[in-house]
């Protein structure tokens, strides 16, 4: 089995397994903020790095950042749709809604500081479009045991969008990089098991954290042009761990335990 094998299968189940624990110690918003980190598309982008050389992720990571908005979208739809209806028709209009906008930002095509500034934007739009909730909601004492799922469906899209990936080129794999596989999956559950407004605050918590994953993708998407993969990788990291740790003081909500 190569180093790089083991990444894909390893890496991104041992970090969602390590943001669940914490999600769950610190309640809902500390769970959407800590998941909007670049565990999935991070390691995803660091295996193709590996194997299709920095430039390819360079233009990768610039269209990851760009399907932040398509992520956004997904939110929004499940916010809102999860005042009509329960888990399954909430993921179907959620989901419906990410494909649309992943199509239509397919079409554009922006410079990347362009596109950092956009997706900023938007960042700071989408928290005044969620529905309103009264309170955070508590996470329920009986959880279903879906980690185990979570970390199965984060190795299954590293797999199959680095395997892909020189086949359907740099755009769409930075696309697909961010399918939101976090969302589906720990917003579902929590749904089902603790409630809306405890899903929806979980998302809103996402929102507010996806300031982190847009440095990280500027920031990495810049230093491919000249540096090495480490140090892209690693200052990308460390910024987006920076501003991760500034933007705790925005969360609308305290981090408590839930």
């Amino acid at each position: 089995m190569t180093t790089v094998l083991v990444l894909k299968l390893c890496l991104v189940p041992a970090l969602i397994y390590l943001v669940t624990l914490a999600g769950r110690r610190w309640g809902p918003n500390a769970a959407g903020w800590l998941s909007a980190l670049p565990i999935v598309a991070g390691p995803i982008l660091l295996t193709m790095a590996i194997e299709q050389g920095s430039g390819f992720v360079a233009t990768a990571a610039a269209h990851t950042l760009i399907a932040v908005i398509a992520v956004l979208v997904f939110c929004l739809a499940y916010a809102w749709a999860s005042g009509r209806f329960g888990v399954p028709g909430s993921l179907l209009a959620a989901l419906t809604a990410y494909a649309a906008a992943v199509a239509g930002l397919q079409l554009i095509e922006l410079p990347l500081l362009p596109g950092f500034v956009l997706v900023v934007c938007v960042l700071a739009l989408a928290p005044r479009l969620f529905p309103r909730m009264h309170g955070a909601g508590a996470r329920s004492p009986v959880q279903p045991n879906d980690l185990p799922l979570r970390m199965l469906a984060g190795a299954l899209l590293t797999l199959t969008v680095t395997y892909a990936a020189a086949g359907i080129g740099p755009r769409l794999s930075g696309f697909f990089a961010m399918f939101p596989v976090m969302g589906t999956i720990l917003v579902g559950f929590s749904h089902a098991a603790s409630g809306r407004e405890y899903a929806v605050n979980i998302l809103l918590g996402m929102v507010r954290g996806y300031y982190a994953f847009a440095t990280f993708c500027v920031v990495l998407s810049l230093l491919l042009r000249g540096q090495s993969i480490g140090l892209a990788f690693c200052v990308a990291a460390g910024a987006a761990l920076m501003v991760q740790v500034a933007s705790r003081r925005g969360l609308a909500v305290p981090m408590r335990r839930g």
